[in-house]
């Protein structure tokens, strides 16, 4: 773990995850973990490329995964929180920053947290995703009043479900989209070292979880009606076969009495 300030520790526990995709990061203090994330991430970013004319500018994509073993550095506090992390030589770096604050709702008073910024640096003269980018050099994209994973305090934030960032880059305005998946949050209030406190899922976990269970309960709910039915109708046949039967033919009533 590598030394941010006084009591102050960060560590890159990758390796760890069996996705290779996922990262995991852990910022402590006073040897208490005070910041969580997992995620898996990638950025989609254009760039200029001159045409086969060399007269033209013609749009690539350069798609740019966050890689493992990325060096991290990262600061708690009570209302603002802050992870950064970079990789391949500083060549891109990610950084995320939380606040916390109190809303006012029907209940009363709530407190929340949420991802308010979202900041990517990334140098266009690094030959690993950018090839022949036209006047190459280092650009700042960055998110324009952010409030994602809006999360109750106290809870972490939970989204297996992959959501788009859309951040605007220095590089002519041109939009970078960031993608994460598989996304574990907590960046206040844990409990426990090491450990995620409750989880707060994102609207599409739920809805799909609901569309998952739907078909069940649904069919659950006929199968009752199902059983119900043929149990009114057992009992109403059973009441009707045990009751005297009236001969319909009235010339059979000189046979009664």
């Amino acid at each position: 773990a590598a030394r941010l300030a006084a009591e102050q520790e960060v560590e890159n526990l990758s390796g760890l995850s069996p996705s290779p995709e996922k990262d995991i990061f852990v910022v402590r203090e006073n040897r208490t973990t005070c910041l969580m994330a997992e995620f898996a991430a990638k950025f989609i970013v254009p760039y200029d490329v001159w045409a086969s004319n060399y007269v033209d500018l013609i749009t690539e994509q350069a798609e740019i995964p966050l890689s493992r073993g990325a060096e991290m550095r990262g600061k708690c506090g009570t209302d603002e929180a802050e992870l950064e992390i970079s990789w391949l030589a500083r060549a891109y770096s990610l950084r995320l920053s939380f606040a916390k604050e109190g809303h006012n709702t029907s209940r009363g008073p709530e407190a929340l947290w949420r991802l308010a910024r979202v900041q990517f640096t990334y140098d266009t003269a690094e030959r690993t995703y950018f090839k022949d980018a036209v006047s190459p050099g280092k650009h700042t994209a960055s998110s324009h009043r952010l409030s994602a994973f809006v999360t109750p305090a106290g809870k972490s934030y939970e989204c297996q479900a992959q959501q788009t960032i859309s951040l605007v880059s220095s590089d002519h305005q041109k939009s970078v989209e960031l993608l994460l998946s598989e996304v574990r949050v907590q960046p206040f209030d844990i409990s426990a070292d090491f450990v995620f406190s409750e989880e707060h899922k994102c609207p599409v976990d739920q809805r799909e979880q609901l569309e998952e269970t739907l078909p069940l309960i649904l069919g659950l709910i006929l199968g009752l009606v199902i059983v119900i039915t043929l149990c009114v109708y057992h009992i109403h046949h059973k009441l009707t076969a045990n009751q005297v039967q009236i001969p319909r033919d009235r010339s059979q009533y000189k046979h009664m009495g």
